[in-house]
């Protein structure tokens, strides 16, 4: 099985590295990545350089797109949630640009803590929808607790790579069940199911043998392919659309 990890993450990186393009500007670099936002465009990092640190930001793209699609980021829930996420990628807001200082010992880490946030903070978008009431992740852990499931929120693991991924909630290993890792997805994409496979692979090899892990998946209004399911029960992930929540509850539960 380790073998197999290994091999994912190798071939995953070597697609990183095929599909990065990097273009010199006058101030230092623009990074363009194989991920996209919802408008299929792809994601750019920008690196500037002041002696021996880096400066790395998103120019001010994601927050300003939100605006212009009719996102309200100024509320207070969804500032607690955008500071949330932001905090939990080493990630600061400075006048609505998404910045993250490094080293060059950790740039690499760094540029990917910020591709994340990005992602997350992108995926925020749904929230203009008037269908949308309450944030997805915040769903989960109400039903988590309806159910009485014992969960620890929000936990960092760091994986194989030594890069560190973000589980929303972890249920510990109980005399009936193994320890079980839990991830909301609001916007179930190609993306945002690659990158979810990337992060239990690269973390799993650290964990016990027998944890397992869930991706609870945000189908009302969403179409989540049969590609993306297929895709993460190739990998050992247990997919669990929203609107079927309650056959999962049990396994949760022990």
């Amino acid at each position: 099985m380790l073998n197999k990890c290994d091999s994912l993450v190798t071939e995953y990186l070597d697609w990183l590295r095929e599909h990065i393009s990097i273009s010199e500007l006058e101030e230092g670099c623009e990074i363009t990545t194989p991920f996209l936002d919802r408008h299929n465009d792809y994601l750019q990092l920008y690196v500037m350089s002041d002696e021996n640190q880096f400066i790395l930001s998103d120019d001010g793209y994601i927050l300003s797109d939100l605006r212009m699609s009719g996102v309200d980021i100024n509320t207070e829930k969804r500032q607690d949630a955008l500071n949330t996420i932001l905090r939990g990628f080493g990630v600061k807001n400075e006048n609505d640009v998404l910045r993250v200082q490094a080293s060059k010992k950790n740039l690499a880490h760094k540029k990917h803590s910020l591709l994340q946030a990005m992602l997350a903070v992108n995926d925020l978008f749904l929230l203009a929808q008037p269908r949308i009431i309450s944030f997805f992740v915040e769903d989960v852990e109400q039903y988590l607790r309806l159910n009485k499931v014992r969960y620890l929120p929000k936990v960092n693991l760091v994986g194989h790579t030594g890069y560190t991924h973000h589980f929303d909630f972890a249920i510990p290993a109980s005399d009936q069940a193994p320890e079980r890792l839990i991830k909301a997805i609001n916007s179930p994409t190609r993306n945002s199911i690659m990158s979810y496979i990337f992060s239990w692979n690269d973390t799993r090899g650290e964990r016990d043998s027998d944890s397992q892990a869930f991706a609870f998946l945000n189908d009302i209004g969403n179409n989540v392919s049969a590609e993306s399911i297929s895709a993460l029960h190739s990998y050992n992930i247990t997919p669990v659309p929203w609107s079927r929540r309650e056959e999962n509850t049990e396994a949760l539960v022990a």
